[in-house]
């Protein structure tokens, strides 16, 4: 293959993979939306505000408890069967969940069974996105031209904040179209619905793509491993630990300030829902619109100096994002808002690069998985509940801002030791014995 035909193969991957996690975070996020502002009156009408919102943050959270599940599944057949294909199944469990979320009666229908069937579909989303993540990222790294890994192998964390603007505008959209009253009865139910049009231009484009060279190279040298995540394990735990250490943060705020920021400002400080939603929305352009940049400057500099200023950048505006948005000042909560916008994605863009290259090739779908799917049930998972739980029935927020200081303290932490005990090459290679030279 020429370099023209290889770097268009490579460009066209890198955008399958964006539209690909485009899709299957805006499934995800829409349900996170709807948790954060239709379903405790849906599923959970009986509780007060603060529990029904505590018990829809639960069923968020139940998504991220499958996500190892998912991840696992995944990671093992993309390590022996390819990236490819289980990357177009990944796409349809997540549309197929999200569909059937749309048809879900409410509580006031069915009763305890609107809930239930509710935790299931949300199962089903986890199990879908937890074999998207580390897969997606794989395949545009994999792809990459020689000396553009962290560019490419960022093309599917854009899709994180991509899918969030288009969750929330369709939300808005909607709820603009229909009304609020029809909107909170049935119409929410639409943008959960569009997910099967949005998943099949999705399947058409990931069909089009080529599976992984490295991995079409690892299978043609019969060094596809049995048990791939036993494989990945050799790693050791310490670094395994350093390396979820390190990213944990990233999640937890991620989640905090693009979910339970919405319903904290509405029910506790009387922001607008519209204007929550369009500031969110905006802040995720910016973090959209950020990552090509800084993982360019991950390629020419190195993305160890870069991860650990970003760290340190979240860890200090956590410590003024909710002082900033308690003063109930529209413009003030709009600065907070875009810098969480213009500070996440330094650590974001490069996180996936940073778990890949810690594994092999025969590994690497396996061991990435388990190390993202960690970190999101241990951090986004738990985020909103727990910061609802803080929170409790007062409006104070000092429990959350703790909580996120400390979250961060300990990933800042984590990723100095990391990149301490394990030295950086030009290639960003893996140093372990066991594992070096493989890329």
């Amino acid at each position: 293959m020429s370099d023209p035909e290889r770097s268009e193969g490579a460009s066209r991957t890198a955008l399958a993979t964006l539209l690909g996690t485009t899709l299957e975070w805006y499934d995800f996020f829409l349900y996170g939306t709807a948790a954060a502002l239709i379903f405790d009156k849906q599923f959970f009408p009986g509780l007060s505000p603060a529990a029904g919102t505590l018990a829809a943050f639960s069923t968020l959270a139940v998504g991220f408890v499958a996500r190892p599940l998912g991840g696992l599944v995944f990671g093992h057949f993309g390590d022996r069967l390819g990236r490819r294909s289980t990357l177009v199944v990944s796409l349809l469990l997540m549309g197929l969940g999200s569909t059937l979320i749309g048809l879900v009666p409410g509580y006031d229908t069915i009763g305890l069974w609107a809930p239930v069937l509710l935790v299931v579909l949300r199962i089903v989303q986890g199990i879908g996105l937890g074999g998207e993540g580390a897969g997606a990222t794989l395949m545009s790294m994999e792809h990459a031209p020689e000396g553009r890994r962290n560019l490419y192998a960022g093309f599917p964390q854009m899709g994180t904040p991509a899918g969030l603007v288009l969750a929330n505008l369709v939300f808005l959209a909607t709820n603009s179209l229909a009304g609020h009253e029809a909107f909170t009865g049935w119409a929410w139910r639409i943008p959960f619905l569009l997910s099967f049009v949005l998943v099949a231009v999705g399947l058409v484009v990931r069909l089009r793509v080529t599976e992984s060279p490295s991995f079409d190279r690892a299978r043609e040298e019969q060094e596809v491993a049995r048990f791939p995540l036993a494989d990945a394990m050799k790693v050791g735990l310490p670094r395994l630990g350093l390396t979820l250490l390190a990213v944990l943060a990233n999640s937890t705020v991620a989640y905090v300030f693009m979910v339970f920021t919405l319903s904290y400002g509405t029910q506790h400080l009387g922001y607008d829902q519209q204007f929550l939603i369009l500031g969110v929305s905006g802040a995720a352009v910016l973090w959209f619109a950020s990552i090509p940049a800084w993982t360019r400057f991950a390629d020419r500099r190195g993305r160890r100096g870069m991860f650990i200023a970003g760290s340190v950048a979240v860890l200090v505006w956590c410590a003024v994002f909710f002082p900033l948005l308690d003063t109930g000042s529209r413009a003030t909560a709009l600065v907070a808002l875009a810098g969480m916008g213009l500070i996440i994605p330094v650590t974001h863009c490069v996180q996936g690069a940073i778990i890949a290259d810690t594994f092999p090739v025969r590994v690497r779908y396996s061991g990435t998985s388990l190390i993202l799917q960690a970190g999101a049930v241990l951090g986004g998972g738990l985020a909103p509940m727990i910061s609802s739980a803080l929170l409790g029935g007062g409006d104070s927020s000092m429990g959350v801002t703790w909580y996120l200081v400390v979250m961060c303290a300990l990933s800042l932490v984590g990723a100095v030791a990391l990149f301490r005990a394990v030295p950086e090459t030009p290639q960003q290679k893996v140093t372990t014995p066991e594992f070096a030279g493989e890329a």
